[in-house]
């Protein structure tokens, strides 16, 4: 599983607050609306800019605060290819395995890479690519991947139950 997209670099501690604004928490249910909520309070060009595959880079601390799959929801509905960041915050990133976007810590991609260019991301071989380099993160275990392939946990245990 690899894919290509532009890179949306923030800082530290980018809260789901500001990935799926609060405001929109009781008034948006449809996982596709969501999408154009994405990144509101943080940047406002992101929704009406990003395409499929991009890539949102962050510091530490990517997905503190509520435990809102929104968070997740948004970005995924809005094309998000991965998201690689220093650390995560430790729910949002069970969100992210059970929504299928990929949660991808690697430090050293995070400060090499720059907002706006061109990344690669092999989910398969754990790396990242870019002109700076390859970086290396943990490749994804088999059932994780299985996951990514799935949909999501839902569609995934659907699929071995036999029901889907």
């Amino acid at each position: 599983m690899a894919f290509k997209g532009r890179v949306w670099k923030y800082g530290d501690n980018v809260n789901t607050d500001v990935i799926f604004p609060g405001k929109y928490t009781y008034t948006v249910s449809d996982p596709a609306q969501m999408a154009q909520y994405a990144m509101e309070d943080l940047d406002p060009r992101f929704a009406e800019q990003v395409r499929p595959g991009d890539v949102v880079v962050g510091g530490a601390n990517f997905g503190c605060g509520s435990s809102r799959e929104q968070a997740v929801t948004c970005l995924k509905m809005a094309g998000v290819g991965a998201i690689v960041a220093k650390s995560f915050g430790r729910i949002y990133y069970r969100n992210c395995i059970n929504n299928a976007l990929p949660a991808l810590a690697c430090a050293e991609a995070v400060d090499a890479l720059q907002e706006g260019e061109e990344v690669e991301v092999d989910l398969e071989a754990g790396e990242i690519r870019v002109g700076s380099g390859t970086y290396h993160f943990p490749p994804l275990p088999s059932m994780a991947l299985a996951m990514m392939e799935a949909g999501g946990l839902i569609p995934y245990t659907r699929k071995k139950l036999g029901l889907a």
